[in-house]
C-alpha cells in the first residue's frame, strides 16, 4: 500500500494557524454574501485572521450575528461557493501582479531610449489587459485552493463584538476551533 505524501504546500496550508485563517476567511466571505443579499447596495468589507474576522460596514449587530450563523450552517451543509467572493483581496492582488508582469514583459528589450519605450506602450497596455482578463479565473482558483477553506470543521462562533469608530462601523467576529 502506497503512503500518501503531503506536499510542502499542503503541509503549510494545513498548519493550525494558516488553516484557521483560511476557514475564517471562508466564513467571512459567506457572511458577506448573506449580508449583501439582506442589505443590497450597502458598502461592506472584511478582513480575516486566526482569531476570527472583521466585518466593516454600518450593519446592525443582530444582523451580523444572524448572517455569520447562517453562513456557518450553509458552509457545513456544503455550499462551498459561498467561500469565494468576487471582491476578495486575493483577486485584486492576482490582477495587479498579472497586469504588472504582463506590462513589464512588453517592455523587455526596449532599451533606454524614450522613443523605444513609447513605441512599446500599446503592446504593454494590451498585455496588461490580457493579464487582467486571465487573472479573473486565476484569482478565484487561488481563493478556492489557497486563501480560503470552505470546510469549517470544528470552527465555531464565540462572539460578535460591535466597534464604533465614528464614521467607521465594524464588528469583530471571534471564532475558535
Amino acid at each position: 500500500m502506497a503512503s500518501k505524501q503531503l506536499s510542502l504546500t499542503d503541509t503549510l496550508l494545513n498548519s493550525p494557524t494558516i488553516s484557521r485563517i483560511r476557514r475564517n476567511h471562508a466564513l467571512e466571505h459567506a457572511a458577506l454574501h448573506i449580508l449583501a443579499q439582506r442589505y443590497p447596495g450597502k458598502p461592506m468589507a472584511g478582513h480575516s485572521n486566526p482569531g476570527g474576522f472583521w466585518i466593516l460596514g454600518d450593519i446592525p449587530t443582530e444582523a451580523v450575528w444572524s448572517a455569520v450563523e447562517s453562513a456557518l450552517a450553509r458552509l457545513r451543509a456544503g455550499e462551498k461557493h459561498l467561500a469565494l467572493h468576487p471582491n476578495c483581496g486575493t483577486n485584486i492582488v492576482v490582477a495587479g501582479v498579472a497586469a504588472g508582469l504582463s506590462a513589464s514583459l512588453a517592455m523587455l528589450g526596449s532599451g533606454n531610449r524614450r522613443r523605444d519605450k513609447l513605441e512599446r506602450l500599446p503592446l504593454a497596455l494590451s498585455l496588461a489587459t490580457f493579464g487582467l482578463v486571465a487573472a479573473q479565473p486565476l484569482g478565484t482558483a487561488i481563493q478556492a485552493r489557497v486563501t480560503t477553506c470552505a470546510e469549517p470543521g470544528e470552527l465555531r462562533i464565540v462572539d460578535v463584538i460591535p466597534r464604533d469608530g465614528g464614521r467607521l462601523k465594524a464588528h469583530r467576529v471571534v471564532t475558535e476551533g
